[in-house]
């Protein structure tokens, strides 16, 4: 995968940088060199004040080539093309077959800038970069370079192509788990951007995302597929599997949210919901009515007829 577009490299097909936008990252940058060239500078010659001059030159000039030939130099071969102007601006160094740049990209670049840009004022620089068909200085033409932009607009975004249509469902026993991202985006930024390439250039890194692609699936494509077509059916086999799990999650998450809801309601506060018992209808019976007790009768006694003081005869 080095050399081709991966997660830390580059998107391909990105239109070239125009002369406005380098100025501006090339004057960021040396800004930032020659503040910091500047500092060192008086540091150094208050460091070296008790030396001789012939010690203090040497001093001077190991400080220029330092800070001003081998910061930027190693500050693109690190970030892999990106200083600190060029992050700024949205820019980014590349090779001429999109892949990202290396030491000895970044070596030329940075010797040739010191004559053509900080040598002449930047005038060589410009006019190169106005000559070019895509904007390179003879840095980049010396190097094999080329200055990109890296920033692209949500709107300006670009689908993928889909495949032929003969291809599509040929790749559907294709094990694709063994694929990393990085080759997944280094794909889909070639398909989206493959028509903005040269076509030697768009051929031969078709053919080597292909050989990365077979190499990680351990299926070849079939006989007589192009690798950009092959290329295509993959990445549309891929978005259909995707599609068709998450359908299966959406389809198979509501049942189980609903559950989960109501064990979570249940689960709140440690104890289950409760839940007001309806009174059960009792039947009705009359009451007996307590028993009546007899009301006592006044009780008369007899009294002896009163006595009138006459006996009846014997």
């Amino acid at each position: 995968m080095s050399g081709v577009v991966t997660g830390d490299a580059v998107y391909l097909g990105l239109q070239p940088a125009r002369l406005p936008s380098r100025a501006l990252a090339v004057f960021i940058d040396l800004v930032v060199v020659w503040v910091v060239y500047l500092v060192l500078s008086v540091t150094l010659t208050v460091a070296t004040s008790s030396l001789d001059s012939a010690a203090r030159t040497a001093m001077s000039i190991a400080s220029f080539l330092l800070v001003l030939v081998g910061g930027p130099i190693a500050v693109e071969t690190l970030s892999r093309g990106r200083s600190l102007g060029k992050l700024a601006c949205g820019l980014r160094v590349v090779r001429d077959d999109g892949g990202p740049i290396r030491f000895r990209h970044a070596l030329m670049r940075g010797a040739m800038g010191v004559a053509e840009i900080m040598m002449t004022m930047g005038i060589v620089a410009c006019i190169a970069s106005l000559v070019s068909a895509r904007g390179r200085r003879l840095g980049d033409v010396f190097a094999g370079t080329l200055v990109v932009r890296e920033r692209v607009t949500a709107a300006r975004a670009v689908p993928v192509p889909p495949p032929p249509p003969w291809l599509v469902g040929r790749f559907t026993q294709l094990d694709l788990s063994s694929v990393p991202d990085e080759l997944w985006l280094a794909i889909r930024q070639y398909l989206t951007r493959a028509r903005q390439l040269d076509p030697h250039v768009g051929r031969a890194l078709a053919e080597r995302l292909a050989n990365d692609l077979v190499a990680r699936t351990g299926t070849p494509p079939p006989a007589g597929v192009p690798a950009d077509a092959f290329l295509a059916g993959v990445v549309a086999e891929r978005q259909a599997r995707d599609t068709r799990r998450a359908v299966a999650a959406a389809a198979t998450a509501g049942p189980a949210a609903g559950a989960a809801q109501a064990h979570g309601s249940q689960a709140v506060g440690g104890t289950p919901p409760m839940h007001t018992a309806q009174p059960v209808p009792q039947p009705v019976t009359q009451a007996a009515p307590p028993p009546t007790e007899p009301v006592p009768q006044p009780v008369t006694q007899s009294r002896p007829p009163a006595s009138t003081g006459f006996a009846p005869p014997a």
